[in-house]
């Protein structure tokens, strides 16, 4: 194993990505990548998120060739058939966490992990069922008004406790992943490439978002991952 003193290239603006990543133990440096983030006629959700993760990381490592790690990430909800990214506006949020009420829906996210020297790349998929608790039309009103789902998949945030969207206590998957960084697949692909974690990511990450967490064994022994590419 290398010596966990890794550094990376943090392709995100995504202050809940930053968050996550600080307890790896692992150090980043932040180089957001403004890439087009539609998806293709008849792309799959999975392969839509897994190419913008992709095309995030790619763009990063161009605008900066001394790089080792280059690390990105994009998250999607999906409710049914359809596939919610970033609201628009204040307008769309609401409406979206109309749609999102009551009853659970599909957050995926893809990690894609470059190692420039080695000239190799490797993607995971993480998926989580969310369920959502039955809020509101003054609470979705007072939620939207705080800017705070603008920015985020679905228009909501799993750690904002003020709203508290999700019902928490009958969910059984991975916390991070619905905030948009699932820390033990990443541990997963970084032991692949021969790099060892130097803090216990697992205890790290459940004592810093208060959950206790099921599903991290079966992700660091490789059970629960998947298209995995190099």
């Amino acid at each position: 194993m290398k010596t966990p003193t890794e550094h990376f290239l943090l392709a995100s603006a995504s202050p809940r990505r930053r968050e996550l990543f600080a307890l790896t133990g692992w150090h980043a440096e932040i180089r957001p990548a403004h890439i087009a983030e539609h998806s293709l006629p008849g792309e799959r959700p999975e392969s839509f998120v897994k190419r913008l993760a992709l095309l995030k990381a790619q763009a990063a490592a161009d605008a900066c060739s001394n790089q080792h790690w280059v690390l990105a990430a994009d998250t999607i909800v999906v409710d049914k058939e359809t596939t919610l990214g970033k609201p628009a506006d204040q307008i769309e949020a609401e409406q979206m966490l109309v749609q999102l009420a009551s009853h659970s829906h599909l957050v995926i996210t893809a990690i894609a992990v470059l190692d420039l020297q080695a000239g190799r790349n490797m993607v995971e998929l993480c998926r989580t069922h969310v369920p959502m608790r039955e809020y509101s039309q003054a609470e979705i009103k007072a939620y939207v008004a705080s800017g705070s789902p603008l920015d985020k998949a679905g228009a909501y945030g799993i750690q904002d406790r003020a709203f508290h969207p999700v019902n928490v206590e009958q969910m059984n998957g991975c916390f991070a992943n619905v905030m948009g960084l699932p820390l033990c697949h990443l541990v997963y692909i970084m032991r692949c490439l021969g790099v060892k974690q130097p803090l216990d990511v697992p205890d790290a990450c459940q004592a810093h978002i208060a959950y206790t967490c099921s599903v991290y064994p079966e992700i660091l022994r490789g059970e629960a991952c998947e298209n995995i590419s190099c």
